[in-house]
């Protein structure tokens, strides 16, 4: 290659010389709460009389007044996109109360006095998944006067926004917990989560996980700083690769979008996260457009792999490679085209955050994922990075580094047996009222669908083990997508 300063074998032996000491700074180290660890755990019974609700799990209780949460599915556009129902006077959110009980000395019940109390904005949040019977909900906790206020939630840093993640689609009901903890592992930043029971206007709806969303925040969320001023270079932003969002100001016409190596069949689109809607400017909202259409011209360029011009003076390269790994394992077929997050601060590079496992691990509802082939490689940037011969290294590298760790056969199928046995009776609660999921074609072919809780456990393991066992073996093919002879129109 033409820029590279040394041979490849000098690279790939300053890797593996460096593996052990990038496992402290970025692996199992990290600070993560994982809540089966730290949790009350289930016990044999209750000290109340069974008349109400008793689970050792937080409770969320929500209270709207008689009104119905918007965000409903009542339509479709012509790309196939939702379109929610809103509130009676037109808004996409309503004004509700919530309660929520979360004293891990004791159990809890909907007639608790709260751990925290607050006002609320609600809606029903999603795109497929606004289908399902069981919904999905985002929270924004707001003062009196509306403006938005942060709180702890579950032992988790005070934010505002939440999302609160009802498994359906997903029989395990653990995919998301699991895999946003194990990213939370390996990268920088990955959202936290917690298992929750929700009530909603006195109905059980089962179980839950409390998330927060990716925005700006402190110590353990996006640490991105507020806006200062009206360019890019005053403000950290965090961007979307999805549909796109229904403030057109947000949308970015962004290099892979007008150069079509964005899906258009699709209508994918990047928009804006952060900063809000109502702190972003034309002139902010354009700046950053230049500034991500910069990084991503240096990416496809025919300099991608130069020391002064390269992709690599712009992005955490590790955040991207251990983003490829943990997605490429779960084969999470959404992962580069929707639900894909990339956030960056002033004067910082460029770095990935995981979304949305829901379909990951041979649970996609269109098509069945296999356990072998290299599935990433195809998705935007990912396609141009993996042309690198030194990011193929370093995939292969960390990929044999986290399977020693937290990537291991024994770990994952040991969290797996060990937050199940955390959930306790909380499973049951939740198929009594969600149980007809399992009588439902949601997956095709229709023998891909889960018939009892069971079975979605051992459906699980049985992707983890085998998926393992191929990129075990097979990782190191890696290395074609960045020889010479899969480049070469891509250098001189």
């Amino acid at each position: 290659m033409k820029y590279k300063l040394g041979a490849l074998i000098m690279v790939v032996a300053l890797l593996l010389a460096t593996a052990a000491a990038t496992l402290a700074d970025s692996g199992t180290s990290t600070a993560r709460v994982h809540q089966h660890l730290t949790g009350r755990q289930p016990d044999a019974g209750c000290d109340c009389d069974g008349s109400e609700l008793c689970t050792h799990l937080p409770l969320v209780v929500i209270d709207t007044g008689g009104q119905e949460v918007p965000g409903a599915p009542i339509g479709s556009d012509e790309w196939g996109s939702i379109i929610p129902s809103t509130a009676a006077n037109g808004d996409s959110m309503i004004t509700a109360s919530v309660a929520i009980m979360d004293d891990e000395s004791r159990n809890h019940h909907p007639s608790d006095e709260p751990d925290l109390e607050s006002e609320i904005l609600i809606r029903i949040r999603g795109n497929s998944s606004r289908r399902f019977d069981k919904k999905n909900y985002l929270i924004r906790f707001v003062n009196d006067d509306g403006s938005y206020d942060g709180h702890e939630v579950m032992g988790m840093d005070a934010h505002y926004e939440w999302a609160l993640h009802g498994p359906y689609l997903d029989k395990s009901l653990i995919r998301n917990y699991m895999w946003y903890n194990i990213a939370g592992e390996m990268m920088d930043y990955a959202p936290n989560v917690r298992f929750c029971e929700l009530v909603l206007n006195g109905e059980y709806l089962g179980l839950y996980l409390m998330t927060e969303t990716i925005t700006n925040g402190e110590d353990s969320r996006v640490n991105i700083s507020e806006p200062l001023g009206s360019g890019s270079n005053a403000t950290g932003f965090v961007l979307r690769l999805d549909r796109g969002s229904s403030n057109t100001l947000k949308n970015i016409e962004n290099f892979t979008w007008y150069t079509y190596r964005l899906n258009r069949a699709y209508d994918y689109k990047i928009n804006i996260e952060y900063p809000r809607s109502g702190a972003l400017t034309r002139e902010m909202a354009d700046a950053i457009e230049q500034e991500f259409s910069d990084f991503e011209k240096a990416l496809y360029s025919m300099d991608y792999d130069d020391a002064v011009y390269g992709y690599e003076t712009l992005i955490d390269v590790n955040s991207f490679v251990d983003y490829f790994i943990i997605n490429e394992f779960t084969g999470n077929d959404d992962a580069g085209q929707f639900s894909t997050y990339m956030y960056k601060d002033i004067g910082g590079k460029y770095r990935m955050a995981v979304w949305d496992f829901n379909n990951a691990c041979d649970n996609y509802q269109e098509q069945q994922v296999a356990t072998g082939g290299i599935l990433m490689r195809n998705s935007v940037w990912m396609n141009m990075l993996t042309r690198d011969e030194e990011f193929d290294e370093r995939i292969i590298s960390r990929y044999r580094m986290w399977r020693e760790s937290v990537l291991s056969e024994e770990y994952l199928l040991n969290y797996i047996d060990e937050t199940v046995a955390f959930l306790g009776d909380a499973i049951e609660r939740n198929f009594e009222v969600w149980g007809s999921s399992f009588e439902q074609q949601l997956l095709l072919p229709a023998s891909r669908d889960i018939a009892s809780f069971d079975e979605a456990i051992s459906q699980l393991k049985e992707f983890i083990t085998e998926r393992g066992d191929w990129l075990d073996e097979y990782i190191d093919v890696m290395r074609q997508y960045g020889h010479p002879s899969a480049t070469k129109k891509y250098n001189h």
